[in-house]
C-alpha cells in the first residue's frame, strides 16, 4: 500500500489594498468583506489611539508595539505619518482558512517585502482625483490642515518595481463603481 496523502493546497492570496490617505481604502475593504463571503480581514496593530477611529485596528502603545517586534508577534510592520504598523504573524492560518483571500491595508512602501514574505500578492491600487483626496481627508478631521497637506503630498507615490499581480481601481466616484471593479479584479473568470 502506498502512502499517498492529498496535496496541501496553497494558502490564499494575501489580498493588499493600497493607496493614499483619503482615497477610501476602508469603504472599498468594508463592502468586499460584504460582498465575497470567501475573503477574510487581517486587523492592523497601530500606535494611534483608540479613539481615532477610522478601521478597525488594535490600539496599542509604542513600547508594547517594540516588544511585539521583539517576540516575533508580526508577519510585517513599518513606520508611517509617525505611527508604526504591524500584520500579525497569525495571518499565516488565516490564509490557510480562507476561500477567496486575506484583506490587509498596507503601505505601498511594504509591498516588496509583503510579496517576498507571503509569496502571493494581489494588489488593489486605490487611486483618487486630488480634489477629492482633500475633500475627504477634511471631512474626516484626523489631521490638522498641515497634515493634511502632508498625505496629500504623498498621494503621487508610485507602487515599487516588480509586483506581480496590481490592478488600479479609480475610486473617485460611487464606491459600487469601485468595489466591482475590485471583484473582476479578484474573480476574474466572473467578470
Amino acid at each position: 500500500m502506498s502512502d499517498r496523502r492529498a496535496p496541501t493546497p496553497a494558502p490564499a492570496p494575501v489580498i493588499a489594498v493600497v493607496g493614499p490617505s483619503g482615497v477610501g481604502k476602508d469603504s472599498v475593504m468594508a463592502a468586499l468583506l460584504a460582498r465575497d463571503p470567501g475573503i477574510r480581514p487581517v486587523r492592523r496593530v497601530i500606535t494611534r489611539a483608540p479613539e481615532a477611529g477610522g478601521e478597525d485596528y488594535q490600539p496599542v502603545t509604542e513600547d508594547v508595539f517594540a516588544g511585539m517586534v521583539a517576540a516575533g508577534a508580526f508577519a510585517l510592520h513599518w513606520q508611517a505619518h509617525g505611527l508604526s504598523y504591524g500584520i500579525p504573524a497569525t495571518i499565516d492560518g488565516q490564509r490557510a482558512e480562507a476561500g477567496t483571500g486575506v484583506l490587509v491595508n498596507l503601505s505601498r512602501a511594504v509591498l516588496r517585502q509583503a510579496q517576498d514574505r507571503f509569496g502571493t500578492l494581489i494588489v488593489l491600487a486605490l487611486e483618487a482625483d486630488e480634489a477629492i483626496l482633500a475633500e475627504r481627508l477634511a471631512a474626516r478631521g484626523r489631521e490638522d490642515a498641515a497634515g493634511q497637506a502632508k498625505r496629500l503630498g504623498r498621494a503621487a507615490l508610485e507602487l515599487p518595481e516588480g509586483l506581480a499581480r496590481v490592478h488600479r481601481i479609480d475610486n473617485s466616484g460611487a464606491l459600487d463603481t469601485a468595489v466591482e471593479a475590485a471583484l473582476a479584479a479578484l474573480h476574474p473568470e466572473s467578470a
